[in-house]
């Protein structure tokens, strides 16, 4: 029961009574079914309540005996909870599950929302940074997410300290998207409480995970995935070398978007990650005006439901060199990645193989070293980092 790639473009039908509900929450809370998971099983069966009927014996298939399904109490005191919260559940396939989320590889199949769900539907960009922001950074991301909500984006964040929360106050009274690591009732870090509860008066907090559950490492990663998805694009204000800001610049190229970051001192830590980015092509930002110059125009267009629909105004003729630039090195980290393996290999044979100049392997070398990605060895050998459980 290895996790896949999404099976296929097009999401399955949404549940529309309880009882689908139920076995929808059912399946995605059973042992070992993630998201990538889910949308196969759901393929191959047709709806939730087959594929919790086949799971056992897939399990077993797959070399898990005595497999048992999320009970059916658990889905519904889930749904109790989310109820009691105030939240509400979006499955994807339902017309107000976000657009662009729908498209990624591992998209969530439900997220629980508390607050305005059609500011799902504006235009958004995503602002991330490091917790621990210089009084600048914060500054920059303050200025910049009131600047973008003037001219109609949403700022989405991750309700951390540093730039998260400057983002997110900024942009209180337009509206703003919390993407929570935990569950959408649980407020992390417990300071921003008070922000919680004044996003969902005019915007909207939202998790993929259970109700209740208190965030582990773990699930950044994947809370960071969601942040880039639901977004055109991904602005890094501040980031270390090795941050989560980040991992959701990556995540975001991956998933095809745009990358774009504000530029720092040299000398300074905290702004070494955009450095690095800005380095490898990403857009500079210095306003909100260089983010519309990345990524197009917007205009507010009331449709036939009256709420705000986006059109792209003047794109770019054509891909500006630094978007090739970040993306060729995404590419280029992708096959060195896929080369190296846990038995050590000498770095000149590596960029043989991949056939590139060494001029350019080498700076990638030290992003993946940086990021723990890859193991240098005596004797100029490389190797695959080894995972660490968990």
């Amino acid at each position: 029961m290895s996790e896949d790639t999404h099976p296929s473009t097009h999401p399955p039908l949404p549940p529309t009574t309880e009882d689908d509900r139920v076995s929808w929450l059912r399946l995605l809370r059973s042992r070992r079914v993630g998201p990538s998971t889910f949308h196969r099983l759901m393929k191959e069966h047709g709806t939730a309540k087959a594929a919790l009927a086949a799971l056992p014996e897939v399990a077993k298939a797959a070399g898990v005996d005595k497999y048992e399904v999320c009970p059916d109490g658990v889905a519904r005191a889930e749904m109790r909870a989310a109820q009691m919260a105030g939240a509400r559940m979006v499955c994807i396939g339902d017309s107000l599950y976000p657009t662009e989320l729908a498209q990624i590889s591992d998209a969530p199949p439900i997220l629980w929302t508390i607050g305005d769900t059609e500011i799902l539907h504006r235009p958004l960009v995503a602002m991330v940074g490091a917790r621990n922001a210089s009084s600048l950074g914060q500054r920059m991301a303050k200025a910049l997410a009131a600047d973008l909500a003037t001219k109609g984006f949403t700022v989405v964040s991750g309700m951390a300290r540093g730039v998260d929360t400057a983002a997110h106050a900024a942009t209180l009274e337009t509206g703003t998207i919390a993407v929570l690591a935990g569950g959408v009732d649980v407020m992390y870090p417990a300071e921003n409480a008070r922000l919680a509860e004044d996003i969902t008066k005019t915007g909207l907090r939202l998790s993929e995970q259970p109700m209740g559950m208190h965030p582990q490492a773990r699930h950044f990663p994947r809370r960071n995935r969601i942040i880039s998805g639901l977004c055109r694009a991904t602005i890094v204000v501040e980031a270390a070398a090795k941050s989560g800001s980040l991992i959701t610049a990556r995540t975001a190229l991956d998933q095809g978007r745009e990358v774009l970051a504000v530029p720092g001192h040299p000398f300074d830590a905290r702004a070494s990650g955009c450095n690095m980015l800005l380095r490898d092509g990403a857009h500079l930002v210095r306003n909100a005006e260089d983010v519309i110059e990345a990524i197009g125009h917007i205009s507010p267009h009331l449709d036939a439901v009256g709420t705000q629909a986006e059109i792209p105004l003047d794109p770019p003729a054509q891909p500006a060199p630094a978007q090739r630039s970040l993306r060729d090195t995404a590419a280029l980290h992708q096959q060195i990645l896929e080369r190296l393996g846990p038995s050590p290999v000498a770095e000149d044979q590596l960029i043989r193989d991949l056939k590139a100049p060494a001029a350019n392997v080498s700076p990638a070398l030290t992003d993946l070293e940086i990021d723990g990605r890859i193991r240098r060895h005596a004797g100029g050998l490389l190797s695959l980092a080894v995972s660490k459980a968990g």
